[in-house]
Formats: structure tokens, sequence, C-alpha cells
């Protein structure tokens, strides 16, 4: 087994700071970081900050990668009701289904068990705000017949106006 890496056993603070650095200086200058490092207490050479610096240069990649692909998805396809996100934990779900069955014991228990109550907690939560948002859809289309009683408006200007708020199909 590799011996752990100097970088993780760094204090969290100096992690950070190391992280930022990284980022700002466009993962570069693994020299001064290195003497940056010293300077503080720590000896961590210039290639074993190169060796974290690049995994951490890929992950950061990926994410931005995963940010602007999930911003264009919401602009193409606008998701009020949350369906995007309910078939993510779907697909969550089905795949730590699979990893369960794959790997027998195998598998840290714990932390599935742990990704599997979250995504439970997530999927309540997904749940309710979508009661609110159609109990507000509902509210609104009931203060239109209001306004409707009151003779505001006809009915048919009320049917179409309560067919927009619910969103339901001509």
């Amino acid at each position: 087994m590799p011996p752990r890496s100097k970088v993780a056993g760094l204090p969290a603070q100096v992690k950070a700071w190391l992280d930022q650095a990284l980022v700002e200086s466009n993962f570069s200058g693994y020299e001064a970081l290195s003497a940056e490092l010293e300077a503080r207490g720590y000896q961590i050479g210039k290639s074993a900050l190169h060796r974290y610096g690049s995994g951490f240069e890929d992950k950061l990649a990926a994410l931005k990668l995963s940010s602007e692909q999930a911003k264009a998805v919401v602009q193409a396809a606008p998701d009020d009701e949350g369906a995007v996100n309910e078939a993510l934990m779907r697909l969550v779900q089905e795949h730590l289904f699979k990893l369960l069955m794959a790997e027998g014991g195998k598998i840290d228990l714990p932390k599935v068990a742990k990704a599997v109550a979250e995504l439970g907690r997530a999927s309540v939560v997904q749940a309710k705000w979508k009661a609110e948002v159609r109990a507000r859809a509902e509210a609104a289309a009931a203060k239109v017949d209001q306004i409707a009683k009151k003779g505001g408006l006809n009915a048919e200007t009320v049917a179409e106006i309560r067919r927009e708020i619910l969103g339901v199909a001509s």
C-alpha cells in the first residue's frame, strides 16, 4: 500500500489555502507552493504537490463540466415540477442497488446506508416542494375565480387563465 499523501495530512486551513492557491495559479508554480509550505513548516516536494494538483484539477474540471451541462439542460428544458431532479434520484437509487447487489459484502454499508437515507430525504423534500407549487397554483386559480364572481372577467377568460396557471392543455 502506498504511503498516505502528505497533502492529505495537512491541517484543514493549510489545505484550504493550498487548494485556493492552486486554483489561482492555474495549477502551476509548484516550486513556489512547495517553498511557501516549507516556510509554514510543512515539507512537501513539488512532485507530491503536482500529483495532488493534477488530481484536484481533474476533479475541478469534471465538476465545472457537470455544472455547465446542468445549466444548459435547465435552460433548454425548464423543470418547474422537478422532473429532472426526480429522475436523477431514481437513477442514483438504481445504481446504488446495482452496486449493493454486485459487491455483496465488499462495500462500505454505512456509507451506502447514509446515501440511501439522504436520497430518501431529498425525495421527501422534492415531493413537498411539488405539493407546495401545486397548492400555490390552485390558490392563484381560485383568486381568478373570485375576480370573475365580482364581474371582472367572463367565463371564457377565467377558464383560459385557469388553464395557464395550472398548466393544463386546452
